[in-house]
């Protein structure tokens, strides 16, 4: 458990290459995510060792070091400052941490000796010419390219791209959606009804303009002018399109939610880079952003705001029909299959999705299934608790990230406990994928478990689980799940997740001697 942010983020500033290799600095529930100019200076090892660092991750667009939830917005705060307060460098510094080419002999070496830690099996023994360097930064530049190639796949470049625009969103999500859980609650009770109506308003208002949130986050990722992207994309809630027919329907403000916003300030990007490319400086000021609000606002108005509602439809008519049909088979993939993609950091991929149903249907049926994957999860690092007593370490790893794996955040058991582990991060899946089929099972019957809000899951779920059997129902089902879950995942752990005797010590914890069953005793005579 990290106690000092800041020393931490000054032992992570060097392995990742220096302030002139770190080229951005965001951060989500559990990972900083930082932005590099070059790859091959990064000590991946050191960095792991790092007291508190529960794992790193590489997606192409950046590079995540995990840290877990609470303590990773104060180490980027921390990281943060030592960027603002420190090394600039040479001239020569910066444009090899730009990733331009340094001519300078500072930079070159600094490139080469950043690159040897990073890939000692390629370093020279004596040579310490400037050709050596060369030869290694060029080393590193292939290294780079190729690590870009295997994770530059349209898919995975697309999904990262849907995460990054929504991930920021994440925290105005969970508090609005708690503040509903409240308002909700406080209204089946009858109690407190001069503040409900405030509750409501607080909780229901970023959702009525989530839009141009949207907007302004994709423009941003795209390489826009994120209040263009913003402006686009208002369109889509503004009441006035109920005045506007477009084939032959009258518009409803927030038709094509998130999803026509998204498409709206893609649009309007493309509008806006298109004009700045054929504009003169003169014209550029004022007809760059009349274009773009004029011709990607009509084509949304005319053309995205009715295909996004049909797909927005089509996604809720699915998730319906998918969990009343198979709902027992639906659960088991999605619980079973939703670490494997906390693991890649693609499942920020799916918030959209859950958004429109909440758009669409006050809930999303799909986070209480991928929910259980966390109590998977959490029953996996009980086993391994029990069954590795001797190892001291590890069971003080997964105490510490135990009460955050309960609240539904499974990344810092993922990273110090399962993953490394290998075996027991797949019983995690195989419990993750009980629970969600317990909890498919019940939508068959006809008791559907849904969430009003994304980002909490766990037992941080409950304040915002909705459903049409009542409160009561619904939670019992998702309790259900969730005992499911411990229950399979703490068995197959146990008794297929770990090799056998691996709860044996190989000597004695106090005096480090041999087990009594291997110390030496009478032995029959062995041939000679």
């Amino acid at each position: 458990m990290i106690k000092d942010p800041h020393a931490t983020a000054a032992a992570l500033l060097p392995l990742v290459g220096g302030p002139a290799n770190v080229t951005s600095v965001a951060h989500c529930m559990t990972r900083l995510r930082l932005g590099l100019a070059d790859r091959s200076r990064v000590d991946d090892e050191a960095l792991r060792a790092v007291p508190g660092v529960l794992g790193v991750v590489e997606d192409g667009a950046s590079y995540q070091v995990v840290l877990g939830p609470g303590v990773v917005g104060r180490v980027t705060t921390a990281f943060e400052a030592l960027l603002a307060a420190g090394g600039t460098g040479t001239a020569d510094d910066r444009a090899d941490g730009d990733g331009r080419e340094g001519d300078g002999e500072a930079g070159r070496k600094t490139a080469g000796a950043d690159d040897a830690s990073a890939a000692p099996a390629v370093t020279p023994a004596v040579d310490t010419t400037a050709d050596t360097a060369d030869a290694l930064a060029r080393r590193g530049a292939e290294l780079k390219a190729r690590q870009k190639a295997r994770n530059a796949t349209p898919l995975k470049t697309a999904l990262r791209r849907v995460a990054d625009i929504f991930v920021p969103l994440i925290p105005a999500l969970i508090g609005c959606g708690i503040v509903a859980g409240i308002a909700g609650l406080l209204t089946n009770l009858r109690w407190l009804p001069g503040l409900t109506p405030a509750l409501t308003a607080l909780s229901s208002a970023f959702m009525a303009l989530i839009a141009v949130f949207v907007g302004h986050n994709t423009a941003k990722e795209f390489g826009g002018t994120p209040v263009l992207g913003g402006a686009v994309a208002a369109v889509v809630v503004y009441p006035g399109v109920a005045k506007v027919t477009a084939f032959g329907t009258a518009l409803a403000p927030g038709q094509g939610g998130v999803l026509g916003a998204l498409a709206a300030a893609v649009l309007g990007t493309y509008v806006e880079k298109w004009c700045r490319a054929r504009l003169p400086g003169t014209l550029d000021v004022l007809l760059t952003p009349t274009l773009t609000v004029l011709v990607s606002g009509l084509l949304t108005l005319y053309v995205l705001m009715y295909a996004a509602g049909e797909v927005a439809t089509a996604i809720g008519t699915a998730a319906d029909w998918l969990l009343t049909t198979t709902g027992a088979l639906a659960g088991l993939i999605l619980g079973g299959l939703f670490l494997p993609l906390v693991m890649l950091g693609l499942h920020q991929a799916l918030i959209p999705i859950h958004t429109t149903l909440i758009e669409q249907q006050g809930h999303t049926v799909l986070l209480p299934i991928l929910a259980m994957a966390g109590a998977g999860q959490v029953g996996a690092a009980a086993a391994v608790y029990v069954r590795l007593r001797h190892d001291t370490s590890l069971r003080t790893t997964i105490r510490s990230a135990l009460p955050a794996g309960l609240l539904g955040v499974g990344e810092p058991l993922i990273y110090g406990v399962s993953l490394p582990l290998g075996r027991p991060f797949l019983t995690a899946c195989v419990g993750g994928a009980a629970g969600g089929a317990f909890v498919g099972l019940f939508a068959m019957l006809g008791t559907e478990v849904g969430a009003t809000a994304i980002g909490p899951s766990g037992w941080a779920l409950f304040p915002l689980l909705a459903g049409g059997g009542g409160w009561a129902v619904t939670a019992g089902v998702y309790g259900g799940g969730l005992l499911t879950g411990y229950a399979v995942g703490f068995l197959a752990t146990y008794f297929f997740g770990l090799p056998d005797g691996a709860g044996r010590p190989v000597c004695d914890p106090e005096k480090h001697e041999p087990r009594p069953a291997d110390r030496p005793g009478p032995r029959p005579a062995s041939p000679r």
